[in-house]
């Protein structure tokens, strides 16, 4: 807008400095232009510009430097004339002295025909308007990042086991949907977990009685060698019928507490150095506490040193927080160690090192995916490494 004003003044001045030059008029069409356009022009004989216009050495004022180079920029087309430009906006006024081949010509331009108030109008009503859609969306998307939020927490916290109340559905329709379908997906996986542990549960005592008889039975039947192979296969099937439920139980009924890790790690050691086994423990001076059911992480790491008392003379466990702020737990041994490549296998239900049956030298392959089990449904993770002892290094690591 300021650019079309002066284009519009300067060709106006340049009708002026034409009739001045030719001395066409001159009175004449400067009372026109006092009477018609508000200019006021005067003409000094003999005089010179003191000041002449430069664009370079200007400083930046606001308006008033884009006056001057919109101005500047469209006399310079209009007229070839050395001019200066001076903005006056507390009077309200546009002065310009244009040096001619007698004298000075001053005109003074009313500042309404150069600028326009409706750029304040236009400044204000954006900026006005930005804050007013800037406040409605910050509350528009609070308010929906709000159910999104909470639906995330629940997931986080049903996916570590713990109990999820007071959730309710709400926010926009594909949140609401997504906060359904998650109650729906908690609702089946309850069911599942819970018809599972009732249908294993019924296997237990249905197996348990008959092998109860069997017991009995092969008790009066006296000692000898084929009766004692007898004892131990069914002291076998027994703790492999622990180990099914036990694994599949997974002990998801165990509510969460606030757990001290130290404490529970001195309990595992002293509990294994009972059965004369060398435990060392390092805690590196570090008191944390984390979100557990307790009765079966503690089973999880029992598990994992039971494994490693099998095979190796000494165990060490240490405490520490990762980079990312996590508790890690290191359980490390100087056994035989597992291969590289069956790092990943362990973790697989009934897989055994030892290829044989032998329940001395292994169990029934459910101790490693038992702990993995538990210790994902904290929200942790659980690696194999080589233990810089020669053994292996069982790497658990929890959110604070």
């Amino acid at each position: 807008m300021t650019s079309r004003l002066a284009f519009a003044v300067a060709g106006e001045v340049a009708i002026i400095v034409s009739h001045f030059e030719s001395d066409n008029d001159a009175q004449e069409i400067t009372g026109l232009f006092e009477n018609k356009l508000g200019f006021l022009v005067a003409y000094d004989k003999n005089a010179n510009i003191e000041d002449i216009y430069n664009s370079n050495s200007l400083t930046f004022k606001g308006w008033e430097t884009m006056i001057k180079r919109t101005l500047a920029h469209e006399l310079s087309g209009a007229i070839s004339k050395p001019f200066n430009i001076n903005v006056d906006f507390q009077e309200k006024w546009v002065e310009l002295s244009i040096q001619l081949d007698n004298g000075v010509l001053n005109i003074s331009v009313p500042e309404r025909r150069l600028f326009s108030s409706t750029t304040y109008i236009f400044l204000l009503w954006v900026f006005s308007a930005s804050i007013i859609l800037l406040i409605i969306s910050v509350l528009f998307m609070r308010n929906q990042v709000r159910p999104i939020r909470r639906l995330a927490i629940a997931a986080e916290r049903f996916g570590r086991g713990g109990d999820v109340r007071n959730f309710k559905v709400e926010g926009a329709r594909e949140v609401r949907q997504a906060g359904k379908a998650f109650l729906e997906m908690k609702a089946s996986l309850q069911r599942q977990i819970s018809q599972r542990t009732d249908m294993l549960a019924g296997v237990s005592h249905d197996l348990r009685t008959p092998l109860t008889r069997l017991k009995l039975q092969v008790a009066m039947m006296g000692d000898s060698p084929d009766i004692n192979d007898m004892k131990n296969d069914i002291i076998d099937m027994e703790k492999m019928i622990d180990g099914y439920l036990n694994f599949v139980r997974g002990d998801g009924q165990e509510s969460t507490t606030i757990t001290d890790i130290p404490d529970m790690l001195k309990d595992i050691a002293s509990a294994a150095e009972r059965q004369n086994y060398d435990v060392r423990l390092n805690l590196n001076d570090v008191s944390v506490c984390a979100q557990l059911r307790p009765v079966a992480f503690k089973r999880c790491l029992n598990n994992i040193v039971s494994n490693a008392c099998k095979y190796a003379d000494i165990i060490w466990i240490s405490l520490g927080i990762s980079e990312g702020d996590e508790i890690k737990i290191t359980i490390e041994d100087n056994g035989i160690g597992v291969d590289d490549n069956k790092f990943d296998e362990v973790f697989k239900p009934f897989y055994r090192i030892d290829s044989s049956r032998n329940m001395n030298t292994g169990g029934v392959g459910l101790g490693l995916p038992i702990a993995m089990d538990i210790v994902n449904s904290h929200g942790g993770t659980i690696w194999l490494e080589r233990s810089d002892h020669g053994g292996l290094a069982v790497n658990i690591t929890l959110p604070t």
